[in-house]
C-alpha cells in the first residue's frame, strides 16, 4: 500500500524488527589525508585509533575517535589509492554517514523487500571489525529508494552499543 507521495507507508517499529540506534560514523575523503589529519586531528583533536588500507576499496583511511565509548562516533579520514580509479572516495568529501543498527541481517532483508537499493558487495567486514552494508545513494527501477544522493554505512552495533544505546 502507497501513502501519498507515491512510497511505502512506515511501518511500526515492532514490524520492522530492527532499529537504528545512532550516528555510528562519518567518513570525510580528500586527495590528501594528512590536510584531513590537519583539521581534525591536529586542530580538532581527535585521536587515531587504526588504519586501514584496502585496494578492492580503493582507500588508505585514519580511523579517528570523536568522545569516547558507546557514544563514540568513528570519523573517517580518507584518501583514495589510485586517484583515478573507481571507488573515488575523494569525490565527495563527505563521503558517507554510518548507523548502527541493532540487528544488520533483518535491517536489509527488511529495507529490501520495501525497495530499499543496497550497494554491491553485500554484508561484510567493515575497517573497524563491524559487519556493514551500503544503502546505494540512487535508486533504481527494481529498488526505487536510495539514499537521495547520500551513501549510507547500515553498521551491526556490538552488544555494548546496544545496551548503551538502545
Amino acid at each position: 500500500m502507497s501513502n501519498a507521495q507515491g512510497g511505502v507507508p512506515p511501518a511500526a517499529a515492532g514490524e520492522r524488527g530492527f532499529r537504528i540506534l545512532g550516528i555510528q560514523q562519518i567518513a570525510i575523503g580528500g586527495p590528501d589525508k594528512q590536510r584531513l589529519r590537519s583539521l581534525w586531528v591536529e586542530i580538532f583533536g581527535l585521536s587515531i585509533r587504526s588504519q586501514f588500507v584496502s585496494e578492492r576499496e580503493n582507500v588508505d583511511e585514519d580511523v579517528c575517535a570523536l568522545g569516547t565509548g558507546a557514544h563514540a562516533v568513528e570519523v573517517d579520514l580518507m584518501q583514495p589509492l589510485d586517484p583515478e580509479r573507481k571507488p573515488a572516495v575523494h569525490a565527495t568529501p563527505l563521503n558517507h554517514v554510518g548507523l548502527w543498527v541493532d540487528d544488520l541481517p533483518r535491517a536489509v532483508a527488511w529495507m529490501t523487500s520495501r525497495g530499499v537499493r543496497f550497494a554491491p558487495g553485500g554484508i561484510r567486514a567493515g575497517a573497524s571489525g563491524h559487519d556493514i552494508c551500503f544503502i546505494h545513494p540512487r535508486g533504481n527501477d527494481e529498488y526505487p529508494v536510495g539514499g537521495e544522493g547520500v551513501l549510507i554505512e547500515l553498521v551491526q552495533a556490538p552488544p555494548e552499543v546496544i545496551a548503551a544505546l538502545g
